[in-house]
Parts: structure tokens; C-alpha cells; sequence
């Protein structure tokens, strides 16, 4: 594990795209060896702190998910930081294909992820893709939100 260090933004994203580590199975234990031991990741739903931790939450996405895949739209590093516009596609395994939209941030220390913040409207994206609910969900956003 300490041999993996990110050494630059075209060799972060050829990781971060591919989230299959054999044909047909997503995972991410090709990378994982890039997260340091005291990761802190955060996000919508939750707040992750160590490898062990982070790991068990990929393999538990990987799991639920027939297909997984991340295009990078818009990306910069400066320093250590990294910060990136996303498309997740994904589809679980009783369910269509729906993509989820957002962007994170990526504090490198010593050529490993020491933070991650990925930021995204989980519920929104998710609904975008069923059409019965929509425009419901859409109206109710604007009307108290909007």
C-alpha cells in the first residue's frame, strides 16, 4: 500500500473512471491503496473516518450495483487539492440505469486522499429518473426552495 501515490491530475482521473477491477464487477480496490489510512470522507448522507470504514462503504455500493461508472465533465488540481464535476451512472441490480450528478473535493497529503467531500442531490437525481414522481418532486423543491 505505500508504493501508491497520485502523482499527478491524468493519473487521479484514469483511477477515479475506472471502477472495474475485474470484468463485470465494480469495485474499488484498485484504489484504495490511494486513500490514507486516516481518511475522512463526507458526503450527503454520511461521514466516514479511516480505510477500513471507506472500504466496507465501497464494497457495500459495489454489492447493490449491477453497473457503475464515473465521466469527469470538469476537472482542476492545484497543490493538493483536487477538485472535480461528476456523473455517476448507475444501476442497481433491480433497477434501471439513472445517473447522479455532483462534484467533490480532494485534499491529497503525501501523494494519498486524506479528505474527500463529495457534494450532490442524491434524492433529486434519483427521482429525476422516475417519471411519475418528477415533476412532483420538482414543484415541491421550487415552491419551498425555490
Amino acid at each position: 500500500m505505500g508504493a501508491s501515490r497520485i502523482r499527478d491530475l491524468p493519473h487521479f482521473l484514469g483511477l477515479w473512471q475506472d471502477v472495474y477491477a475485474s470484468p463485470g464487477k465494480p469495485g474499488w480496490d484498485h484504489i484504495l491503496p490511494y486513500y490514507d489510512k486516516d481518511i475522512v470522507f463526507k458526503d450527503s448522507v454520511q461521514e466516514i473516518r479511516g480505510i477500513e470504514e471507506f472500504s466496507e462503504m465501497t464494497r457495500r455500493l459495489a454489492d447493490r450495483s449491477k453497473h457503475i461508472g464515473f465521466l469527469v465533465h470538469n476537472s482542476v488540481m492545484e497543490g493538493n487539492l483536487i477538485f472535480m464535476e461528476w456523473e455517476m451512472k448507475i444501476s442497481y441490480k433491480n433497477y434501471p440505469q439513472s445517473s447522479v450528478f455532483g462534484a467533490s473535493r480532494i485534499r491529497i497529503r503525501r501523494g494519498k486522499i486524506r479528505e474527500q467531500r463529495d457534494y450532490y442531490d442524491l434524492w433529486g437525481d434519483i427521482l429525476d429518473n422516475i417519471p411519475f414522481l418528477r415533476k412532483g418532486y420538482r414543484r415541491f423543491m421550487r415552491k419551498r426552495f425555490g
